[in-house]
């Protein structure tokens, strides 16, 4: 796994990680409106945001084509605002246990519909990845009480899980992890707001308690802000069908936060459950994958004598084998003026007599009449 690479599922894993610390902050906002709470948890996190996104972000913003503000609109609506109120609506008649054994499903989802989508088949390790997450999730959370309406939305958040990753792609790369955040944080903002007065008209909000306010700043500066960022930096990284797969993270991180708020308990099965969306999450990213052999480099060593191939001998004038070649002033063909091995030049013209030069270190050739080994040297030649 490459450096990049390892950046992005750092990020993916701590993007989760955050979010499922959320839940616990949820559980403090449970009587405060929620379409107005989300209103004020994605505008307090566009506002923060909007020192981050740096110059040139409203020209790429005014860049977008309509078909790209569209998929903008869809992923606020879809991945945001809808798979709250999705979540919500699902715990009214259903246990929260079941709204997230569907999302955690989500990877599997994704590991077939990406694919898909671009043409092609599932990667095996991610999907087999994607299957014991989504196991290793419904042993964090269970299977708790719940009707076919309460199944129905929590269907509806696993699409809103799914389009969060899925629907982020396309605008991904035009605006960046910070500005993408931004935008669909205004968005969603404006849609829960939408929303908010056609379910509660008025009410939709009211000054929150300290408590509630905590956890509103909490959403809005920790798991927006810096969620959202870190999200998108590993999607960029590793692509949707690699990021999703820490979603099975979102259980496991409520689970051990819940304990803080005495809204949960983390035992056995959450231990286990944690193990199998570990194994999960590193079968599908490759941390188990064995790197390949770097492979070899092969350097020519240059060798020098009479054989057939010299390697500093250019490959149109190398001796033919089982012979020498007259008149091309190379070993043996009796030419004198280049002063290498086996000419019968009776010296190199520097007046000491000794036949030639070693080309590749400037000294003399050894192993000739009355010329002694140099040291460092066996039999004449040169160490290899």
């Amino acid at each position: 796994m490459n450096l990049d690479r390892l950046r992005g599922v750092s990020l993916a894993a701590f993007a989760c990680v955050l979010v499922g610390a959320s839940f616990t902050a949820n559980s403090v906002l449970g009587d405060y409106p929620h379409a107005g709470g989300q209103a004020i948890r994605y505008g307090l996190a566009f506002l923060l945001l909007l020192p981050l996104v740096g110059r040139g972000a409203a020209t790429a913003v005014r860049a977008l084509t309509p078909r790209q503000w569209g998929r903008v609109a869809v992923l606020a609506a879809v991945g945001m605002v809808g798979f709250n109120l999705a979540v919500l609506a699902a715990e009214r008649t259903a246990e929260p246990a079941v709204p997230g054994v569907f999302v955690g499903c989500a990877p599997v989802v994704v590991a077939v519909l990406v694919p898909a989508i671009n043409g092609r088949r599932p990667t095996r390790p991610v999907l087999y990845g994607a299957l014991l997450v989504a196991a290793g999730a419904f042993t964090v959370q269970g299977w708790g009480r719940t009707d076919l309406a309460g199944i129905a939305w929590s269907v509806g958040a696993l699409l809103g899980e799914v389009g969060f990753a899925v629907l982020a792609v396309p605008v991904l790369k035009p605006l960046g992890p910070k500005l993408l955040s931004a935008t669909v944080c205004c968005v969603a903002a404006l849609e829960s707001a939408v929303a908010g007065l056609l379910l509660d008209g008025t009410a939709m909000v009211r000054v929150p308690t300290g408590q509630e306010s905590v956890a509103l700043l909490w959403q809005a500066a920790v798991v927006t802000v810096v969620g959202f960022v870190c999200w998108y930096m590993g999607v960029q990284r590793i692509g949707a069908e690699g990021a999703t797969l820490f979603s099975g993270l979102i259980p496991v991180s409520a689970a051990m936060t819940a304990p803080l708020v005495a809204t949960g308990s983390y035992g056995l099965a959450q231990g286990v459950g944690s193990a199998l969306v570990g194994a999960g999450v590193a079968l599908g990213s490759g941390v188990l994958a064995r790197r390949a052999p770097a492979p070899a480099v092969v350097v020519p060593v240059p060798v020098r004598g009479d054989g057939p191939h010299r390697a500093d001998t250019p490959p149109a004038r190398q001796p033919v084998a089982g012979g020498r070649r007259e008149g091309d002033g190379y070993e043996g063909d009796g030419r004198p003026g280049d002063g290498r091995q086996g000419d019968q030049r009776p010296g190199d013209g520097d007046g000491d007599g000794v036949h030639g030069r070693d080309l590749a270190t400037g000294g003399r050739y050894p192993g000739h009449p009355g010329v002694p080994a140099r040291a460092g040297r066996r039999g004449g030649r040169p160490l290899r």
